[in-house]
């Protein structure tokens, strides 16, 4: 059975305030978003714990988007990473070969 969509923030601070003012139950409020007793009780602990955050000044618990410039400077790491993981097979394949061309195999004496 497929899962149902999440409900939007609004929709679920909605259903937390209602709990939390004793409006409704947690079990009432279950049945009429169509989920489970627990997703209610994480909602609860999320709004709270989000409230008290705010409120204490701490960082936001998600973090801020990156800028378009730590986008660019992250996807030039990236290139540069596999340009430099490249450039070392090369050299190590360059060994090689220069280590064979000194050291004949008696194979072919």
């Amino acid at each position: 059975m497929p899962r149902r969509p999440v409900l939007p923030p609004q929709d679920k601070a909605k259903v937390v305030l209602a709990v939390l003012s004793r409006e409704t139950t947690v079990a009432d409020a279950a049945r009429r978003c169509g989920v489970t007793d627990q997703s209610i009780a994480n909602w609860r602990r999320q709004f709270i714990e989000g409230g008290t955050a705010k409120l204490s000044g701490e960082a936001p618990a998600v973090p801020p988007q990156p800028h378009e410039r730590e986008r660019q400077l992250a996807n030039e790491v990236r290139r540069l990473k596999i340009a430099l993981g490249e450039a070392y097979a090369e050299l190590m394949t360059w060994r090689k070969v220069d280590d064979a061309r000194r050291f004949p195999s008696r194979a072919s004496n």
